[in-house]
């Protein structure tokens, strides 16, 4: 009886390809960088004042002089924009961490309590989030004088129930988990429970949401600062800008519409970078 060999089979592994990052995420991250440089250092990137006019030159187009033309006091609108990035970007920033803060302990406490206290606090924040944002903040203002706290104190208590809502959620789902259980059944303190189990799966998803909702705050403190609720005039922030040029549209229309996009694309490449944060976290990229 004859017998074969054969050769044993051999598989071969090809290296796992690297996805490289799509073009937009690349522009995006790039584009916020180069306002994290104006944020941290304006001086590096327009080294002029700010607040600096001259009438003889003022609705003066783009030109090599003036990247960004000029406005009705004569005074460049480029190291306006520029210097401009901080003020907008620090009341975004500011008002989403006070937000994050007060929501989280908001839904911290509705998951964690009982039903009663759970059931007002779930519904308050039901009611609040039935509001528009910048109503929210409106109705704050109008208890409060203008200017960047009171600013900053509204768009935090206006974001805070998207945030307060998420965190209650996710706690009822790791309450009732397993796992949570059975610590609960070998007799782990509630201080310890909440410490070890509950807040490190609660809080995760909270820094890629407030990511997401930097843009959207930043947007809302423009909008607000046009209507004449945030940093008053010749404060170079983006929606004073936008409010202080309005009226000048048909003759220098590069006064409003430079500052607008600037605001826009920094939304949307904070919405682009969060998203894919996001999906990241969720295991989908």
């Amino acid at each position: 009886m004859a017998i074969t060999l054969e050769a044993p089979t051999v598989l071969v592994l090809e290296p796992r390809r690297r996805r490289l990052p799509a073009p937009g995420l690349v522009a995006a991250v790039a584009f916020l960088a180069v306002v994290l440089v104006a944020v941290a250092a304006p001086g590096l990137v327009a080294g002029a004042d700010p607040l600096a006019a001259d009438p003889m030159r003022a609705l003066e187009a783009p030109s090599a002089a003036h990247w960004f033309g000029t406005d009705q006091l004569g005074r460049d609108v480029f190291t306006r924009v520029v210097h401009g990035a901080r003020y907008s970007l620090s009341i975004g920033v500011a008002s989403t961490l006070l937000s994050v803060v007060v929501g989280g302990l908001v839904g911290l406490v509705a998951g964690l309590a009982p039903r009663a206290v759970d059931e007002v606090l779930s519904r308050a924040l039901d009611v609040l989030s039935a509001f528009p944002e910048v109503l929210l903040a409106l109705l704050f203002i109008a208890f409060t004088e203008p200017g960047t706290g009171s600013l900053v104190l509204a768009i935090a208590l206006a974001f805070a129930p998207r945030y307060g809502r998420m965190v209650r959620a996710q706690t009822l789902l790791v309450r009732r988990s397993g796992y949570v259980e059975q610590a609960v059944t070998f007799g782990l303190s509630r201080v310890r429970l909440v410490w070890r189990h509950v807040l490190p799966n609660v809080l995760g998803p909270l820094p890629i949401l407030a990511t997401i909702g930097l843009g959207a705050a930043v947007v809302n403190a423009a909008a607000l600062s046009f209507l004449g609720m945030g940093p008053q005039p010749p404060s170079p922030e983006w929606g004073a800008m936008l409010s202080e040029s309005r009226n000048y549209l048909r003759v220098a229309w590069w006064a409003a519409i430079l500052p607008g996009a600037t605001l826009t694309l920094t939304v949307i490449a904070l919405t682009a970078v969060g998203r894919r944060l996001q999906a990241r976290f969720e295991g989908r990229h």
